[in-house]
């Protein structure tokens, strides 16, 4: 980027002295004013005269250079940027989570490698998307412990029957059964509760599993199969977490068993409902009881929903694995990739095949081997500045790859000690009070080696590296689905969660904007300013907005509340699709990495709670008068999808708003602001009566209230959102006069 490109407006404008004042009509009226007495002989002064010509020429050249000499160039600002040790921040990968199903391997537990490669269909336009697991994946044998029920649901649970220790017997292959068994009290009532303690010694972490149920074929339970009012639960450490994935995961129907019913004679029916476990199951004790806990409760029916009349009656329950999930993120792994050889010299660099690389681990070092010699590991650093000369480092540019070892860099003594050598050679004569310089004391080292040098023929390896990152990662949901690692008893892969957080590299000029924050913040969370700005920063672009608020109430007094909103793909802005509510949930993955940047930033004591921002939707109905041109269906259909766009991108909490930078916590949107709008687009003659309809969220779902209203107001922490969904009818409805 050139110098002159880049705008410092957001710079304090402090007064500045002209070094030189002399403007070009200056400098033309001074030459002619000495052509008098450097050559009398010179008497027309005519524009015309070619003398003046010249005058004029070198006048233009010494007012170009005096408008340098008077501004400090823009490179010296990006100079300065490097002496603060600033650099360009690589591309931000997003982070999704992977979910493996398995045919029946031989051994538990069974292993899935870290590292192993999933992607997205390739096709003809477009290369395959690459991710890559983070840590092994170990998919255990479940084996059920307890079964244990309760009357009343508690995050604690305290009181605890065991109802079948002593009714039912456990088979070789882990599965209990025996009498009939009451899941919930002969007349149920919501709270009602029963729980499945897995053994402590199997991983089942992120683990998908089966619970197979026997019971009565059609049991009368008085509930609506297609709506059983029960919620399956993981006990994470923290909280119940939702684990049934998808209501047709559930195939006993609320355990009426009434769809296998359908299709055979036999009385008694097995089916499966099929539980993903979240990332962290942990052992854990409730009322003596230890193990991994699972638990099922009757739900409040909501309205219009029957309820458990009758309590649901089982005879079996065997739990088994499927698969498991983990985390992954938008990455190719590089393995073993050789550098080169040391020539022995310092500040040696060397070039990496694939750029950028993403944030280093533990495993992904240089390794480097002497001649005849044993390899050795070398640590990464960011800068050479406390580095001794036997330190074993290096420096890695995340952004272009390229890794350079310790500098030997001169002492200011040396440039001493050369003067006073040549010196002696040519005496340096005295000038007025001051001696020649042959007294300087010269002591010290000449040059001082930052960081050690690797030995010359010296091979030299990175072991591992993961290169990839940017947008294009905010893959959405159920898209990776190709394995690119050969791994064996893989039955499929999936991704249920759309992917978030990846961002492409920062420019030059979004690192000038990025300082003076930085400078102020010093890299400490203390104000509000201070919490949203490194929270943008922890995710490297990943982060499209954050809002710090203060606590409502005496009891969050030390907690501080940031709204994070994830950055997504806008690709189906363009299209014409806008983007919904549900494509900026914030990822557990996202939220760790967020949380442990601020964690090592934030004052002890402060608590951070991360929460997703809410959001309103909006559509709007207008008609619009055209110019005479656009009388025709093909242009007209055309300017109809580029004022689609328009709204789209307006009403987003990404692009919208009236700068394009997102739209504004809190601020409502007015019929005003989509009149300005169209006013702008060419062939637009004049516009017709402006609707906007209001969409909230329930729990039904998202619904559009059927009256328009003059403004929508997303509340003071609220966001304004539009996308296309035909069954609530959210799109933008623009008709032509």
């Amino acid at each position: 980027m050139a110098d002159d490109d880049l705008k410092f407006d957001f710079l304090p404008q402090l007064p500045k002295d002209n070094l030189d004042d002399r403007t070009f009509e200056d400098l033309v009226a001074e030459c002619i004013l000495r052509i008098p007495r450097y050559c009398p002989e010179w008497t027309d002064y005519n524009p015309t005269d070619p003398g003046i010509t010249l005058i004029e020429l070198f006048s233009w050249l010494t007012d170009q250079m005096l408008l340098r000499f008077n501004k400090v160039p823009r490179r010296n600002y990006i100079t300065f940027l490097e002496l603060l040790g600033v650099r360009l921040q690589p591309p931000a990968s997003a982070i999704t989570e992977l979910t493996f199903y398995i045919t029946e391997p031989d051994i538990f537990p069974y292993r899935i490698p870290a590292s192993t490669e999933v992607g997205t269909e390739r096709t003809t336009d477009e290369e395959a998307i690459i991710f890559s697991t983070d840590r092994d994946l170990l998919i255990g044998q479940p084996t059920l412990r307890y079964f244990l029920t309760s009357r009343t649901l508690e995050d604690t649970p305290r009181v605890l029957r065991d109802s079948v220790t002593h009714q039912w017997t456990r088979s070789e292959e882990g599965e209990w059964g025996g009498s009939e068994q009451n899941l919930f009290d002969e007349q149920p009532e919501p709270g009602n509760s029963f729980y499945l303690v897995c053994e402590p010694d199997e991983p089942l972490d992120g683990n998908v599993l089966a619970i197979t149920l026997k019971g009565l074929a059609a049991t009368p339970t008085g509930i609506d199969p297609d709506s059983p009012p029960r919620i399956w639960e993981a006990w994470d450490g923290e909280k119940w977490q939702p684990v049934l994935l998808k209501e047709r995961d559930d195939r006993t129907k609320g355990f009426s068993f009434n769809q296998l019913a359908e299709g055979g004679d036999n009385p008694i029916q097995s089916a499966d409902i099929i539980l993903h476990l979240p990332l962290n199951w942990p052992v854990t004790v409730f009322t003596g009881y230890e193990g991994r806990w699972l638990r099922c409760s009757f739900s409040q029916p909501e309205a219009g929903q029957p309820g458990y009349v009758y309590s649901p009656r089982i005879t079996s329950i065997k739990v088994s694995a499927l698969g498991g999930t983990v985390s992954a993120s938008h990455s190719m792994v590089i393995r073993e990739e050789l550098l080169g050889n040391s020539e022995g010299i310092p500040g040696q660099t060397f070039q990496l095949a694939n750029a950028p690389i993403l944030t280093r681990r533990d495993d992904e070092y240089i390794s480097v081997t002497p001649l005849g010699g044993i390899p050795q590991n070398w640590r990464e650093v960011p800068d050479f500045a406390d580095s001794n000369p036997d330190d074993r480092h290096y420096t890695l540019d995340s952004l272009t790859g390229t890794i350079q070892f310790g500098p030997l860099i001169q002492e200011p003594s040396r440039l001493v000690k050369g003067t006073e050598d040549r010196a002696r050679i040519t005496p340096l004569p005295a000038v007025g009070n001051y001696p020649n310089r042959r007294g300087i004391n010269a002591d010290g080292p000449l040059e001082r080696q930052y960081g050690s040098i690797p030995p010359r023929g010296a091979e030299i390896r990175l072991r591992k590296y993961r290169s990839g990152g940017g947008r294009r990662g905010n893959v959405e949901r159920e898209t990776l689905t190709v394995l690119k690692t050969a791994i064996p008893y893989i039955n499929r892969v999936v991704n249920y969660q759309p992917a978030r957080g990846g961002a492409d590299a920062e420019s030059l000029q979004q690192a000038v904007l990025r300082v003076p924050k930085m400078l102020r913040t010093r890299d400490r969370a203390v104000t509000q300013e201070d919490f949203e700005t490194l929270t943008l920063e922890a995710a490297r672009g990943g982060i499209a907005q954050a809002l710090c608020v203060p606590p409502t109430t005496s009891g969050e007094a030390g907690t501080v509340t940031i709204l994070v909103v994830p950055a997504a793909n806008t690709e189906a802005i363009e299209q014409g699709d806008g983007l919904a509510p549900d494509k900026f949930e914030l990822g557990a993955e996202l939220e760790d990495r967020l949380r442990t940047y601020l964690d090592e930033r934030k004052l002890l004591g402060v608590q951070i709670r991360l929460r997703p921002a809410s959001y309103v939707g909006a559509s709007v109905q207008t008609q619009i008068g055209l110019e005479p041109f656009y009388n025709n269906p093909q242009a007209q259909e055309i300017l109809r999808r580029q004022l689609e766009v328009i709204l789209y991108r307006f009403l987003n909490p990404i692009t919208g708003g009236i700068e394009g930078k997102g739209w504004t916590f809190g601020r409502p949107a007015y019929v005003s602001d989509i009149i300005a709008l169209f006013q702008k687009v060419p062939g637009v003659r004049y516009i017709g009566p402006v609707l906007l309809y209001e969409i909230n969220s329930t729990q039904q779902g998202w619904q559009r209230n059927p009256e328009p209203v003059p403004q929508i107001d997303p509340g003071e922490r609220g966001l304004i959102c539009s996308w296309k969904d035909r069954r609530i009818r959210s799109s933008h409805v623009i008709n032509f006069i």
